[in-house]
């Protein structure tokens, strides 16, 4: 059985990439033969021009693997120890990697926290400090392993700030995550994985529009909802699909609309279809990145 069979693609510089798919799809094998972990028994894998198999060594002083928790890190040693000892392993003359450690300590916000032992570090800067490590050979291609797992939403977007702003110095990046808010706000790109092949590429939006609606539309009128109501919103040109049901409540009910696009047109043809009915409240949602996974999954599942 072929772990991974006809994947083909390619990220510039500077992109942030999201590998998606089920567990047993692929991912891990894929970021292992990028980071040279794991060699490919055939086929071709190039980072920054350096064939993984041919100029293993030159592939593997451009590549940074990031997996987050405390695997990695030494909890007796300091942040500034441990970055330090990261440094030497990858490499990096003993001059260079002081001043190079207080930097990265600076960039992910833990110079104060620098010689306190990693021990004492909250799980966010656990994280912070895998990054800082990640970077500390100046790697041209970070793999991140669910950067924000665990993480409280304040850290969390402290993190996706730091990792973002990385993109700016031309590093690119490869996220394989299941926490999908992290895809949304740092990935430019899907590569969706299934059995070993890359069966989707493409752009984030269009990736959450590929679910067959650009939005869900909500909106909560006043007593019974008419079977008419109903079949009128679902008549809407751009209404993919339409349903009602009681609110909580019982005095009101909620009807639920999937267009196919959201714009001032199909607004005011709804506001049409609602005819005389009452309408309390509105909302709308574009199509979620975890429905277009969802629904990937299951189509190629």
């Amino acid at each position: 059985m072929r772990a991974l069979d006809h994947v083909s693609f390619s990220v510039p510089a500077g992109q942030c990439v999201a590998v998606l798919g089920v567990n047993g799809a692929g991912k891990t094998t894929l970021a292992k033969i990028l980071s040279t972990l794991l060699l490919p028994t055939s086929g071709t894998a190039r980072v920054h021009g350096h064939d993984v198999v041919a100029r293993t060594a030159e592939a593997r002083g451009l590549v940074s693997v990031v997996l987050g928790g405390d695997r990695g890190l030494y909890s007796m040693l300091t942040g500034a120890e441990n970055l330090a000892y990261c440094g030497m392993l990858a490499g990096v003359r003993r001059q260079e990697r002081r001043s190079r450690v207080r930097a990265l300590l600076r960039q992910v916000g833990l110079s104060e926290a620098a010689d306190r032992r990693v021990e004492t570090y909250s799980k966010g800067m656990k994280q912070r400090l895998h990054i800082a490590a990640g970077l500390i050979a100046e790697p041209r291609v970070l793999l991140l392993d669910e950067p924000t797992v665990g993480l409280d939403p304040n850290e969390a977007a402290r993190l996706r700030e730091q990792i973002a702003a990385l993109r700016v110095d031309g590093v690119t990046i490869l996220l394989t995550s299941h926490y999908l808010v992290d895809v949304e706000r740092l990935a430019e790109r899907v590569l969706m994985v299934r059995a070993g092949r890359v069966t989707h590429d493409m752009g984030v939006r269009e990736f959450a529009e590929s679910v067959g609606y650009a939005a869900t539309v909500r909106m909560t009128v006043a007593g019974d909802l008419p079977t008419s109501l109903v079949d009128a919103v679902s008549a809407v040109p751009g209404v993919k699909a339409a349903s009602g049901e009681p609110s909580s409540g019982g005095r009101e009910t909620v009807l639920t609309a999937l267009v196919e696009r959201w714009d001032p047109f199909v607004l005011t043809a709804l506001g049409a279809a609602l005819g005389r009915a009452e309408l309390v409240d509105m909302t709308v949602r574009e199509a979620s990145l975890d429905e277009a996974f969802a629904a990937m999954s299951e189509v190629t599942g």
